[in-house]
């Protein structure tokens, strides 16, 4: 696995070329604590382009920003860094991943060649509405990644369901995809349960999802 540091304001990122090759890439994107993975996971395998994945800010082998300060629109900004060294892309998102890929979908829809979704930690965020306010203690002796205060500050961003959803509606109409979303989870969150109102919005199996989106000119 090679990687490629990318620069996003003061924050290198890693995107990891798990496999060489031509056409569209699958870009994946890891879930709340975790990494990118080092090979091609199994159940990905049968794509047929290159395939990359992005450790976000504050994970794996990306920058650790001093004092926090995480929200899922800068790790959008993460995702639209990679997309622009990959090309267009079909993005695979666990948890977190999943819910910054209906956003990047919304954000960059002729970028964005479908977007994935599947269970993984973070995906339920902090719920529909802010939570009460509280000071919490950041055990700082066991220094990331993940970084600490990414662990804390993500799982309780709120989720508005209406805030996600103009990002479907955006990915329906722009992307030119009948089927710009696919939602391959099981875990269903009141963001994600919203968006599956939407025209576009699907549920599938993962390998359903991959060859449609492999299909695709």
């Amino acid at each position: 696995m090679s990687a490629t540091t990318l620069h996003h304001g003061k924050i290198e990122l890693a995107l990891h070329e798990l496999r060489s090759g031509s056409g569209r890439s699958l870009l994946l994107v890891h879930g709340l604590g975790e990494r990118s993975p080092s090979t091609v996971p199994d159940e990905l395998s049968a794509w047929p382009g290159p395939i990359a994945a992005i450790d976000l800010t504050g994970h794996g082998e990306s920058t650790i920003p001093l004092g926090g300060g995480y929200h899922p629109e800068t790790l959008m900004a993460d995702v639209d860094s990679a997309l622009a060294a990959t090309g267009p892309a079909t993005i695979v998102g666990r948890g977190l991943g999943g819910y910054l890929a209906v956003m990047i979908a919304g954000g960059r829809p002729t970028d964005v060649r479908g977007a994935i979704v599947l269970d993984g930690p973070g995906l339920a965020g902090g719920g529909p509405t802010p939570s009460s306010s509280h000071i919490p203690a950041v055990d700082l002796s066991m220094p990331g990644p993940p970084d600490p205060f990414a662990m804390l500050e993500l799982c309780g961003d709120p989720r508005p369901p209406d805030y996600v959803m103009v990002f479907a509606q955006r990915a329906t109409h722009l992307s030119g995809l009948l089927r710009p979303i696919s939602i391959c989870s099981s875990e269903r969150p009141a963001w994600l349960e919203a968006i599956l109102e939407a025209p576009g919005v699907s549920t599938a199996t993962l390998e359903e999802a991959l060859l449609h989106y492999a299909s695709l000119e």
